[in-house]
């Protein structure tokens, strides 16, 4: 959580704030962010993700999709030296996910403009938000229920993950092969939102909407802070996604610290496996990018039969679409369009998701995109095409 939080806010979608919604396209990276914020802090942002990565490698085989996990149990046991690392770690963590906040209040809270923009009808949708959270509605990223609150706050459901598809429904459209997941007890409604509308946002802003708190007391402070400084809760803008983030990057720093100081964490007691075939499981989890559903059924030799995802990015999928057409459409008048718009445009989307962050990135460095601008009788006014080697083409 805490690597993949701050890859987003330095890496991928804190260059639009950090170094400017509309800065020249080359500057939006980080090599931008450093030369905003100082080569200092560049190392400092470069030290902690490596040491990060590391710790990573060292525990779960690898930094990425890690191969520590079994059904049941681990497959390795943590020693004391990775524990001691752990705890060391977790305290320049806790300092570094500190230093990240102020960044974040001096540079884009404290700009007028950017707040502005954060809180603007652009990047403003109201729908139900949906995360885990514990026995106590604080948010949890493992082990929980799973709770769903309306646009005004209010809890409607509240479910265990073996009964999510009584709860969610998936809508399909016929132009395109993502499901578009919606709240049954609402219907699926379309590509509107408000209260009438059943569709659902994830990750870290949904998590703190659909949460009463946060289980860390550092965490807790900046929770409160967001949503006193905002003024609502739940927060539908977008954009508070960035700033949801580093909040969950200080809950993840504080939670690090406390499974580093319980001597539980090296018991040789790492696999409890029930050895008979399966038939079928259902697993939630939290992802950066938010709440994660696997559901599987086995033959009785434990081959897999049936297989339903419903991924993060899939939760948020009626919303990422709806997003970036209200941003288009607030952006883009009389045809007129240039890179800083188009980047505020891709903005409402890269707010999402850190593996979308990435993947609007492509070597040479460009993203392959086709823009069409039409009239208010659907015709097209113009074509404009970004091509992968930066050229651009309009039609």
């Amino acid at each position: 959580m805490k690597f993949c939080n701050l890859l987003h806010f330095f890496f991928l979608g804190g260059p639009d704030f950090i170094v400017g919604p509309d800065a020249p396209k080359g500057s939006r990276n980080i090599l931008g962010v450093i030369d905003k914020v100082g080569i200092e802090t560049g190392r400092k942002v470069i030290e902690i993700r490596k040491r990060c990565r590391d710790l990573m490698t060292q525990i779960g085989g690898k930094p990425i999709h890690p191969v520590l996990g079994l059904p049941g149990g681990v497959a390795k046991q943590i020693t004391n030296e990775m524990r001691e690392e752990c705890k060391v770690f977790a305290k320049d963590a806790v300092a570094f996910a500190q230093f990240t906040m102020s960044a974040f209040n001096d540079i884009v809270l404290a700009n007028k403009t950017y707040l502005d923009i954060i809180l603007s009808d652009i990047y403003y949708l109201k729908t139900y938000y949906m995360g885990m959270v514990d026995d106590k509605n604080r948010e949890n990223l493992y082990d929980g229920a799973i709770r769903v609150v309306d646009p005004d706050g209010k809890e409607i459901v509240r479910f265990n993950p073996s009964d999510y598809a009584s709860v969610i429904g998936e809508h399909v459209e016929p132009w395109s092969y993502v499901k578009f997941p919606f709240l049954r007890k609402i219907g699926w409604k379309g590509f509107i939102d408000g209260k009438e509308s059943g569709i659902y946002r994830v990750a870290p802003i949904a998590r703190l909407n659909a949460a009463d708190g946060m289980a860390t007391p550092l965490a807790q402070a900046e929770y409160e802070r967001l949503f006193s400084t905002i003024g609502t809760k739940p927060v539908h803008n977008t954009l508070a996604m960035h700033w949801a983030r580093l909040v969950e990057v200080i809950y993840a720093a504080e939670r690090l610290a406390e499974l580093a100081s319980c001597e539980e964490l090296t018991s040789p007691d790492i696999r409890n496996m029930n050895l008979k075939t399966p038939s079928e499981g259902v697993g939630i989890v939290e992802a950066p990018r938010g709440t994660l559903i696997h559901h599987y059924k086995t033959d009785t030799n434990g081959i897999i039969t049936q297989a339903n995802l419903i991924v993060a990015t899939v939760g948020n999928s009626a919303a990422i679409n709806m997003s970036i057409e209200k941003a288009a459409k607030k952006l883009i008048t009389n045809g007129n369009v240039n890179d800083g718009l188009l980047n505020m445009v891709e903005m409402a989307f890269r707010a999402y998701d850190p593996c979308l962050s990435c993947a609007t990135h492509a070597l040479p460095g460009k993203m392959p995109l086709e823009v069409r601008i039409r009239n208010n009788v659907d015709e097209i006014l113009k074509t404009i095409t970004r091509n992968c080697d930066g050229s651009e083409s309009i039609i």
